[in-house]
């Protein structure tokens, strides 16, 4: 099969490997789609990734065949990849937060053999997939796990019909975030976004757009704007972006950290002691994301197209589509799909 192997910082090669031979509970899925993550721009970009490893976790495909022990999965069937399972025993996993598992990898430092869906083909334990639902897409499918990382973050702030909302950030998983809320009935959502294809793919899915240097911080640290937030998500990663989300604020709001980045913030801790403010990180997903995440994709309050780049890429130009989502040329969720060109 081919797949996209990665080399060093922006460096990717295709190359042929052996397709995945399976274990008695293992299914190898024929990849329709993967779309690419903001922690495979780090893995691409950055060097972060292993040398010689296959990448990519947002993945749908049809299943070509089955390992013999496995009983509910058919050749044919259309699912999406899920979560990787946990270990079930430890205080996180006992308390629904599987997400803080103890034994779970590092990014990009699995020692289990993992190979990513960056390739024609890949195996996947039964366990950890899910079914299509009737008449959905396998390319919309693949929005499954980003999805589930959005309203993660969304869980982690509470967010809810009435809550005012600041997302920083219009990227992919800051455009799913939009997209979230607005579903959920949130009348109040603002992004703050540089880039002009995001700021005007925000305005389309129902955000009001401003630009960060439109986000003032008061002078003082007791003092609050004008319009504060119940709920800032920030999605960027971005230092800048984090400090000045924190400053919009109401007394008791509560940021979101969801984007991962490699700039430290430096925050004030005056002004969250002073207006009892929350910061918390947003990992992966809720426990039940990703049925959350698939049922709100089947239930037409979600602009799915608009939240997909209208280009599908080869595995080829795994690498252009990186740097164009680093760069902010492309706008939505830029899907992989298994073919050369």
């Amino acid at each position: 099969m081919w797949a996209a192997v990665l080399q060093g910082p922006r460096a990717v090669a295709v190359e042929e490997r052996p397709v995945p031979e399976l274990g008695p509970h293992d299914v190898l899925l024929a990849v329709s789609h993967c779309g690419i993550c903001g922690s495979d721009l780090h893995l691409v970009l950055d060097g972060w990734g292993r040398p010689g490893s296959i990448e990519g976790h947002e993945f749908s495909g049809r299943v070509v065949a089955v390992g013999d022990a496995v009983t509910e999965w058919r050749v044919g069937d259309d699912v999406v990849g899920g979560p990787a399972t946990r270990c079930g025993a430890c205080e996180y996993c006992r308390a629904g937060r599987p997400s803080l598992c103890t034994r779970r990898d590092a990014v990009g430092e699995s020692d289990t053999g993992w190979q990513g869906a960056f390739a024609e083909y890949t195996k996947v334990p039964e366990r950890e997939l899910l079914r299509l639902p009737a008449g959905m897409s396998l390319r919309t499918g693949a929005l499954a796990e980003p999805l589930a990382v959005a309203l993660h973050g969304l869980s982690r702030g509470g967010v809810a019909a009435g809550s005012r909302v600041l997302v920083i950030g219009a990227g992919p998983i800051g455009a799913l975030s939009v997209a979230a809320c607005v579903a959920r009935g949130v009348a109040e959502v603002v992004v703050s976004e540089p880039a002009p294809k995001r700021r005007a793919l925000a305005e389309a899915l129902g955000a009001t757009v401003v630009t960060p240097e439109e986000l003032v911080t008061p002078a003082s640290p007791y003092s609050t704007v004008s319009e504060p937030f119940d709920v800032a998500l920030e999605c960027s990663g971005n230092g800048r972006g984090q400090e000045s989300a924190l400053a919009q604020l109401k007394r008791a709001g509560t940021l979101v950290l969801v984007g991962a980045g490699m700039a430290r913030p430096k925050f004030d801790p005056n002004r969250i002691l002073l207006n009892e403010l929350t910061i918390t990180g947003a990992y992966v997903y809720d426990h039940d994301g990703f049925p959350r995440a698939l049922e709100l994709l089947a239930s037409g309050k979600m602009p799915n197209d608009l939240l997909v780049e209208q280009e599908d890429y080869p595995l080829n130009r795994l690498l252009d589509a990186a740097v164009g989502l680093h760069e902010g040329e492309l706008a939505a969720k830029a899907m992989i799909v298994p073919r050369v060109d």
